[in-house]
Order: C-alpha cells, then structure tokens, then sequence
C-alpha cells in the first residue's frame, strides 16, 4: 500500500524515521544523523514513498530547529504534536509502558494516519515574520533579564547599601538600569567610594551617562544622597559586597546595550511588514508591542478559522469544564504565554489611552469583574476585532467597532 504519513522521533544526536501506509503497518523505518547529510537522507526517502506526489505530512514533537526549518524550506507539510498527546498515543499500541526512539517513531506517524484532521500544521508565516518573531522574543527576554538583574541589585543595595536605593528611586521616580545609575555605581560600588564622590565627578558621570539638563542640580541632590547617615556593614564584608555589586551592574550593562539593539532591530522590522498599519492602528499599541502581537499570530491567513481559534490560542478565551450536573468555566491555561503577557499589557494600556476603552473597562467593573477578569475580557474583545482587520486588511476605526445605536439601526 502508499505510504500515508511519517513520524520522526527527534534527539540531539540522530532521529529516527518511520514511514507507514494506510493499514498502520511501517514500510520504512531507518535512523539518520542530525546533520546536512541526515536532511538529505531524509528528503530522499520521503520523495522515495511520495508517490502521487501528494507530499507526505511529517509529524515530530518539536516546532523547532534546523531539521524542522529544512523540512519546511523543500516543501513539506509538518505538523508539531504535544509530546503529551503523543505519550497518549503511544497507549494504543503499547499496554506494557514500554518505549524506543523507532517505536515513537511509528507512533507519531499514527497519529497523523488515523487522525490528522484534529491537529494543525505549523503555520506558512513568511520569512519576514519569522524573523521579526526571534527578534521580538529576544527582545522580550532581553527584558525580562533586565528585569531580573535590576531586582538583584536593589536586594543587594538593601543588604549594605540602602544610600544608593534612596538616591536613585526616590519612591519609585526612577530605575536601577537607568544609565546614570549605572555609571555612578560603577564609579562607586560601595558607600565609603560613593560619599567621597564630588559634585564635579558625579556631574561628570550624568554626562557620560547621556544627561544634558540639570545637570548641576542632579549632581548636588546626588552627593547629599549618597552621603546620607546609614547602618553599614563590617568593612571586609562591605568590599565584598561592593565587588558583587560591580559585576551585577556590568551584567546590567550589557543586557542594557542588547535590549536597545534589538528595540531597534524590532522597530525596524516591524514597520518593514505589510500588516504592521492594520496592527498599528489599534490604541495601546505601540511600536514593540504592537510588533510582538504580529510576530506571535504570524501573517498566515489561514492559520485561524476564525476568532475564536485565535482567542483560544491567545488564552483570551475561557475554558468550560460540564460532567452532569456541575458545570465550571475557568481561565485558559494552554496557550501562547507570550501573546498573553502581550495581551494582558495591550489591554491595560488600551484603557488608559483610549475613551472607548476605558468605558468598556469601567462596565466590566460596575459588573462586578475583577481587575485582571475585566483585561481578559477586553483582549478577547480587542482580538476578534484585530482578527478582523488583519484578515480583511483594513486599518482599526472607533465609529465601527464601537456603532452608534442609530448607527445599528442605519446598517
């Protein structure tokens, strides 16, 4: 019999390949090296039992790596299966709980035999969004380290330091990755190297650091900070302290300098796509973010049947679980944590930069929502309306997603 579907069971080293026919039965199976040689090895035995040209679909466990990309780029059809739906899978043909690479193998072409219509291909995004989502992934790590390391510092600055937390947030004013921060602590990693710092070096340092205004002002403010009375600790420990603090901040650094490269990066790409006017159009969002919503729904429009697919894989969308009598709608746990965390910020900066909005979040309120229920609710509203742009390629437009009542009435 054809050959139907292929399974390929991957590993860093080598991945095993079976190819099955319509009754289930493996009619080639072989292990290649993961390597250009392996690809070739594979292209060839899946154009070998390609015979009606139809292009055998290839289930594997991953949506990513260079076996995946050189599937994608010859021309074949992959589909990623959840490695848990996969151990699912696997009970059919194996009560005892035994396993082997080639006869996972065998298990995931299966899967697309008997029920391919249940899982969906990865999506045919174009290079172009390809590109701007490793861009804006990176970004977003890039981010989110900052974000950890500033936390490092201000716990460590906490333990001997507190002078310095007290010069540079002053309630929350400013940030421990701000460039003077950085430069200044640096300079000076430790309270007995802070307090002999003049107005001059310290004014010094803004300038290095970018700032062009109040200069002068800045710096006095600073050296009174930084020679603010406080608790210290034993001066080993403190010289100590003060070397760990000096090697956070040239962590800081370096995260500071990438995140700005690919903040350009990002915003360079972004406004390259075609589809980046229509995601634009919408309130709250700006250039990076705007840019992370596109990249993670990707430019194929085909991808999502309708809104309701995109929501779902958005985690916009609740979750009902009925059995008899009882019934419980709960938060969507599998989803795009990435395009939520998008989500969860485009609504809230949606609401405080839009009227419309606002009123909308007000509502969900006066109904007795939560705070973080009432964002949900807006991104799930927001994506059915960006998934209607985007697919009918038209810019965001107030007076039509949010009608008149005898504007109703007139259409």
């Amino acid at each position: 019999m054809a050959a139907v579907a292929c399974g390929i069971d991957w590993a860093e080293g080598h991945h095993d390949v079976a190819v099955v026919d319509e009754t289930g039965v493996v009619i080639a199976a072989e292990r290649i090296s993961n390597d250009g040689a392996g690809l070739s090895r594979l292209l060839g035995l899946l154009a070998d039992h390609d015979r009606g040209g139809q292009k055998l679909p290839v289930a594997i466990e991953t949506s990513a790596g260079l076996l995946v990309a050189g599937l994608r780029a010859a021309g074949w059809q992959v589909f990623a299966i959840n490695p848990l739906a996969v151990s699912r899978y696997r009970d059919r043909y194996r009560a005892s709980g035994g396993k082997s690479d080639a006869f996972d193998a065998m298990v995931l072409a299966n899967v697309l035999r008997t029920d391919r219509p249940a899982h969906r291909p990865l999506p045919g995004d174009s290079p172009a969004v390809q590109a701007l989502r490793v861009l804006t992934r990176a970004q977003q790590d890039a981010a989110w380290e900052r974000a950890e390391l500033g936390n490092r510092v201000r716990s460590l600055l906490k333990a001997f330091f507190p002078a310095a937390l007290a010069a540079f947030e002053r309630g929350g004013k400013h940030q421990l990755h701000s460039p003077a921060c950085r430069t200044i602590l640096s300079l000076a990693p430790a309270p007995e190297a802070a307090a002999s710092l003049s107005a001059a070096r310290l004014a010094a340092a803004l300038r290095r650091a970018g700032r062009t205004r109040g200069i002068a002002a800045e710096a006095s403010l600073l050296k009174d900070l930084l020679r603010t009375g406080q608790m210290r600790q034993l001066p080993a420990v403190e010289e100590a302290m003060g070397l760990q603090l000096r090697g956070l901040i040239r962590q800081l650094d370096a995260v500071c300098v990438t995140l700005a490269e690919l903040e350009a990066a990002v915003e360079e790409a972004f406004a390259a796509h075609p589809d980046a006017p229509v995601v634009a159009s919408f309130p709250g969002l700006g250039t990076q973010l705007a840019a992370r919503m596109l990249a993670e729904i990707g430019d194929d429009k085909t991808r999502f049947a309708d809104s309701r697919a995109l929501k779902a894989f958005a985690g916009a969308a609740p979750v009902t679980r009925a059995s008899g009598k009882s019934r419980y709608v709960h938060a969507r746990r599998a989803k795009n944590d990435r395009l939520a965390a998008a989500g969860y910020l485009w609504a809230l900066a949606a609401v405080r930069h839009d009227p419309l909005w606002e009123a909308r979040y007000r509502a969900r309120r006066a109904a007795g929502d939560r705070h973080a229920t009432a964002l949900r609710k807006m991104f799930n509203t927001m994506l059915g309306k960006l998934h209607h742009c985007l697919v009918t390629d038209q810019p965001y437009q107030p007076e039509l997603a949010f009608p008149t009542d005898t504007q109703r009435t007139a259409a």
